[in-house]
């Protein structure tokens, strides 16, 4: 995990909000403690527990009732996508960012069938991973740019009968950041325009496009050459 120093709010929360509280579950001691230390460093984020496998994260995740977990796939005695499905099935309201090495379609469509709100690879920037706590808290999935347009590309498409010709020029820019894998915070930032402007154009994609979430928006728009 790269660390930096910048400290910028990444959270799309009001001021007076007390902190998101994380639980880790990760079994590489030094992972473990290099999320710690770039996660605490933001006065939004609470670290509140870790776990070193499946069988004691979805514990720690029963006791703690954390508003966001952070887990890896390849656990000793249960996986992460196992145990997402377990917290998932117990804390509906919990959001999961999967962190891991692992890039299949076959474990990436697992993760997120499983439960889990976004899906990151390890060795990207700190920046990235709290991209992809955002999007999970604002209730969007996230999938990591290094893996997105693949995983996209092979999904089958839904059945959307919605007017793919009648997005604005704005929308058709928001949507290409949705097919790169970028959150709403990130496209934000991109396009200068404020969070709540952002969340009212992916509304209105996914009502044009008749479709139910980000990932069938952007399989929409490359099955249609949208984008």
């Amino acid at each position: 995990m790269k660390m930096s120093s910048d400290n910028s709010s990444f959270f799309n929360l009001p001021t007076d909000a007390p902190p998101l509280r994380i639980l880790i579950v990760e079994d590489d001691p030094m992972m473990q403690l290099g999320l710690e230390q770039s996660l605490m460093v933001h006065p939004q984020l609470e670290i509140v527990g870790q776990a070193e496998d499946g069988y004691l994260g979805v514990q720690a995740a029963l006791k703690l009732k954390p508003d966001l977990v952070v887990m890896d796939i390849g656990l000793p005695r249960l996986d992460g996508i196992a145990a997402t499905q377990q917290i998932k099935a117990a804390l509906p309201e919990t959001h999961v960012v999967m962190l891991t090495s692992h890039q299949t379609e076959t474990e990436i469509i697992a993760a997120l069938s499983s439960g889990a709100d976004a899906y990151c690879i390890k060795g990207a920037s700190v920046e990235r991973l709290l991209s992809a706590i955002a999007a999970a808290i604002d209730g969007a999935t996230y999938l990591d740019p290094q893996i997105a347009r693949r995983v996209i590309e092979n999904l089958r498409p839904p059945t959307a009968k919605g007017n793919t010709a009648n997005l604005s020029a704005r929308e058709l820019e928001v949507l290409k950041l949705m097919v790169d894998g970028l959150s709403n915070p990130e496209i934000a930032t991109r396009l200068y325009l404020s969070p709540n402007t952002v969340k009212t154009h992916v509304r209105g994609i996914m009502n044009k496009l008749a479709v139910d979430d980000r990932v069938q928006a952007a399989v929409v728009a490359l099955r249609s050459g949208l984008v």
